[in-house]
């Protein structure tokens, strides 16, 4: 449902963000641009740009700079559509940035290559017009069009209200921990039981293949993770997109696949855990033409969710995933999204085996690969991460999890079950009977949860339940959609809550750190 270890900030300078072009009565304008590179190495670099707005609300904005150096070239942004023409850089905000209120804030960045030199650009400009950091009134000019609105996905559109940093000072938080089961708890290397609390984070599922607009959808940045720690937030799981990790033929936008997407998972990953946040990397949508029961899509393309992975792509993603991570323990890898072979199978029994074992499933007509070819393509490359994996009839049932439970040899398995109100194990009744004796011999941890009305009042019983039991969870998602039909936690990425994510705020500051 529904990169490299080191950051290096080499400084902050002052440039002018002035309104769109208004040929009557011209809009007082101004910003301060900071242009930070946060990591460099040998032909290569990250940097971070944040605009701050001065002077009236915008709605429309294009910043341009120039590289002082040859052989500095954007290769791959976010948060803008970015182009270069020689040394000449322009960014053009998207869809649901394009508004810019004064006093605000939206943050940018991008990867990019230097040869000899990678200096820092000396002047910024807004619609051809430079500034100094003060409130000028611009002359008229030509302003580049904002992007096109993404294709509608399975998801609502994204606001348009712009990121700012938060005014609430998140609290303050070491590296994320490195973390291993022991018997039925996650421990940090100190053996001090920990919980998963926080939320879901989509974007990285869809927007690369489907929508075609970027790698994920809103915000990546340092302000909307320093939102996330205002509300206590701890654990992030990140939906990913097999085909666009592998930079398989599917995908239609090479820059949004391959290299460039594993970097950017890289780079948001690292970002995490520097906040104290616990990253999970998770297989959301994956390769095989399914259309029987259930389908969400008849494509064979990974534009939905399918009823198990498959042998062509998923082991390769997985054991991509491992490479990208073993060492670091910080990392919690969740192998699929939300299973659910019963459906096509015709029962339980086949659904259970098919989720383990893989192979030929009757009714899906791609060769699938169970959960434990996935196991054992993150063993194989020696990563010792915790994984989690969820049940069937889209990871809410789990009945008969621990009797097919794959083998591991790290014995680092948690289970992960997703409940809504409008699921059928969506009581307390049935939590007691069916989840309860999961929990008590192994990790569980609630890897989405929410409600479809906007409330909060099953998302509140379900939490309270969780406390109880010792189980963490993470609510469904921390983007801005609709909170009736996506369900959305946040209406901005400052961290305004929706009523929805009112609940889960709230728990949060009570029970995480």
């Amino acid at each position: 449902m529904w990169r490299r270890t080191a950051w290096l900030a080499v400084g902050v300078f002052a440039a002018a963000v002035l309104a769109p072009v208004i040929p009557a009565a011209q809009a007082a304008g101004g910003c301060q641009v900071d242009y930070v590179v946060q990591d460099q190495w040998a032909g290569g670099f990250q940097s971070a740009v944040t605009v701050r707005n001065l002077g009236d609300a915008l709605n429309g904005w294009t910043l341009t700079f120039g590289f002082p150096a040859a052989g500095q070239t954007v290769t791959q942004g976010w948060n803008a559509t970015w182009t270069q023409s020689g040394t000449d850089v322009k960014a053009v905000n998207t869809s649901w940035n394009a508004a810019l209120p004064s006093s605000q804030s939206v943050s940018l960045g991008f990867l990019g290559t230097w040869s000899a030199t990678n200096p820092i650009p000396a002047t910024f400009q807004l619609n051809g017009v430079t500034c100094t950091g003060s409130t000028s009134t611009p002359t008229p000019s030509t302003t580049s069009s904002p992007s096109t609105s993404p294709t509608a996905t399975p998801t609502p559109t994204p606001s348009t209200t712009p990121p700012t940093t938060p005014t609430t000072t998140p609290p303050s938080a070491g590296a994320a921990p490195a973390l291993h089961v022991s018997g039925n708890q996650v421990v940090t290397a100190a053996g001090t039981p920990y919980r998963f609390y926080g939320v879901n984070r989509s974007g990285g599922e869809f927007a690369c293949i489907k929508n075609r607009t970027g790698i994920w959808d809103g915000p990546m940045d340092q302000a909307s993770v320093s939102a996330m720690r205002a509300w206590k937030i701890r654990t992030v799981r990140v939906p990913l997109n097999e085909e666009c990790w592998l930079g398989t033929t599917s995908n239609p936008v090479p820059e949004y696949s391959g290299t460039a997407y594993q970097n950017e998972v890289k780079r948001y990953v690292k970002l995490l855990i520097d906040n104290g946040i616990t990253p999970i990397v998770e297989l959301h949508w994956t390769y095989g033409a399914y259309n029987g029961n259930s389908s969400g899509c008849a494509d064979v393309a990974s534009v939905c969710q399918k009823p198990m992975p498959d042998t062509q792509y998923s082991p390769a993603f997985w054991t991509g995933v491992a490479n990208a991570f073993k060492g670091n323990d910080a990392v919690v890898f969740d192998l699929f999204n939300e299973p659910y072979p019963e459906r096509a199978t015709g029962d339980a029994t086949s659904g259970w085996k098919c989720w383990r074992d893989g192979g030929t499933c009757a009714g899906i007509n791609y060769s699938v690969a169970g959960f434990q070819t996935l196991v054992n393509a993150v063993r194989a490359t020696g990563a010792t991460n915790v994984i989690a994996l969820g049940g069937l009839a889209y990871s809410n049932d789990l009945s008969q999890w621990l009797a097919y439970k794959p083998t591991d040899p790290r014995n680092n398995l948690v289970a992960a079950v997703h409940v809504y109100n409008f699921n059928t194990c969506a009581s307390t009744s049935c939590w007691d009977s069916q989840l309860a004796p999961v929990a008590a011999q192994v990790p569980l941890m609630f890897g989405e949860f929410g409600q479809n009305d906007c409330g909060h009042g099953f998302a509140d019983g379900l939490m309270n339940w969780a406390d109880a039991h010792s189980i963490g969870y993470l609510g469904w998602t921390w983007n801005t959609w609709d909170c009736g039909s996506g369900p959305s936690l946040i209406s901005d990425y400052n961290g305004t809550a929706t009523a929805y994510g009112q609940g889960l705020k709230t728990h949060l500051a009570a029970v995480s750190n």
